[in-house]
């Protein structure tokens, strides 16, 4: 069997080892718990939660999902319990896994980040902290945050300065050139950044002659953003020298490769769960036949296989 261990956090002070490469993706794996009476989560590398606010959300109006020819449009507005009731209730049941879970953290102000970074820091259950600058579904906070460098820079260091946890941060790819917000976030500390969140996008009702989301614009996901979240992997992992997770559009294990030669240390699966809730553990499985098939012995030995050479 080939090795399948990574660290996604090698410089953070507690670190953050994974069996394996497969993580899931906010806001498509809910807290965990439905899928874990399916299957054997804890085969995975790590799970991330959905995004997490200081005060419960309801959402935004429905409906808040579209299909597309080769996607997912959503605009759920980040409908949660609130950061208390995962204190209290969730991170407790989290603790008896033998798996990392990382909190996904959304507030709408940057001085949030370090609020909710210093209510987690030393809460049993709880591996590490995921940033979301970059959600294009609320009105505040999020995505203008992902979108200046300036700002990413201020919420990364807000989180790093009130956490032992490695902090990871999730990119938008709603701009240009994700180099030079990549680079603020790791010179404030951070210990990952995940590439990408959805993609803007909109979709027509033509009989109402309206957007059939209500909001309009929805963040789009699945197989169509792949080649994208791609391009974002392998630009960020040439600028940076922290790890990269990959995000966007994977449905198997080669795609994990895919994503692993672009310079990615880990991967989340997620639109494919909706479809297949056991989706990331048919990924695991398909990269290590992958790998079994190619004779690699040791998952590592792809990671910036397709970067170029000096």
């Amino acid at each position: 069997m080939p090795r399948l261990e990574v660290d996604i956090a090698p410089r953070s002070k507690t670190g953050l080892l994974l069996k394996n490469p497969v993580m899931t993706a906010s806001g498509t794996f809910s807290w965990g718990f439905e899928f874990a009476a399916e299957f054997g989560v804890e085969r995975l590398g790590a799970i991330v939660s959905k995004g997490v606010t200081l005060r419960p959300r309801s959402g935004n109006p429905q409906p808040r999902v579209a299909e597309t020819p080769m996607g997912l449009l959503n605009s759920i507005g980040l409908q949660n319990v609130g950061i208390e009731r995962v204190i209290e209730e969730f991170a407790p049941r989290w603790e008896a896994w033998d798996v990392p879970v990382i909190v996904n953290l959304a507030p709408e102000r940057i001085e949030d980040f370090g609020t909710m970074a210093a209510m987690l820091d030393g809460v049993p259950g709880i591996a590490a902290l995921e940033l979301n600058i970059s959600c294009p579904n609320v009105d505040t906070g999020g995505l203008e945050i992902g979108q200046d460098p300036r700002a990413a820079a201020a919420a990364t260091r807000a989180a790093v300065r009130n956490t032992d946890l490695p902090v990871i941060v999730k990119l938008t790819p709603n701009v240009t050139d994700p180099v030079p917000i990549a680079k603020a976030c790791e010179e404030e500390g951070a210990a990952a950044l995940c590439a990408i969140n959805t993609v803007l996008g909109v979709a027509i009702d033509i009989e109402r002659r309206r957007p059939v989301i209500p909001r309009g614009r929805a963040g789009l996901s699945g197989p169509a953003i792949k080649p994208i979240a791609l391009r974002f992997v392998w630009e960020v992992a040439q600028a940076v020298s922290i790890p990269v997770i990959g995000c966007g559009g994977i449905r198997t294990g080669e795609d994990v490769v895919e994503f692993l030669m672009a310079g990615a240390t880990a991967v989340q699966v997620g639109t494919a769960t909706f479809a297949n809730p056991r989706a990331p553990l048919d990924v695991l499985e398909g990269l290590s036949r992958w790998l079994e098939e190619h004779q690699v012995g040791d998952v590592r030995e792809i990671i910036g296989a397709a970067l170029p050479r000096e």
